[in-house]
């Protein structure tokens, strides 16, 4: 069992920077990949950007891919997502998720976080 808390969310003007972040407890971190997903109003959740277990191999949305880096901190067991050049459409509520490796990346997680609100305005 994995609990998740997020943090780091807010209001944002559009070109700006965000980081967000995950704290875990309960089990051991570095045993599960961990990603970052989000949902706008009126829209299914989403993939955002993921991590396997030692951080080593990273995956992005296309959306976000050169704008959003994930990374993560086995020995604090953390997971970050630093959100650069904001856009409006990126307003959501983001997630933090955890999974044991396997499978893909990109769906099928197991943990989930509360959320936290992220709002970039135009």
């Amino acid at each position: 069992q994995v609990q998740l808390v997020e943090s780091g969310g807010g209001l944002v003007q559009a070109g700006g920077s965000l980081r967000l972040s995950c704290a875990a407890s309960g089990s051991t971190f570095s045993m599960y990949a961990m990603g970052w997903f989000r949902q706008a109003p009126g829209k299914e959740r989403e993939f955002v950007a993921s991590s396997r277990r030692s951080g080593g191999s990273t995956y992005y949305a296309d959306a976000v891919k050169g704008r959003f880096t994930i990374s993560r901190d086995n020995a604090k067991n953390t997971v970050d997502l630093q959100m650069n050049s904001l856009k409006p459409e990126d307003t959501a509520i983001y997630y933090c998720a955890s999974k044991k490796p396997m499978g893909t990346m990109t769906a099928s997680y197991d943990y989930w976080g509360q959320g936290t609100q992220v709002t970039v305005s135009s």
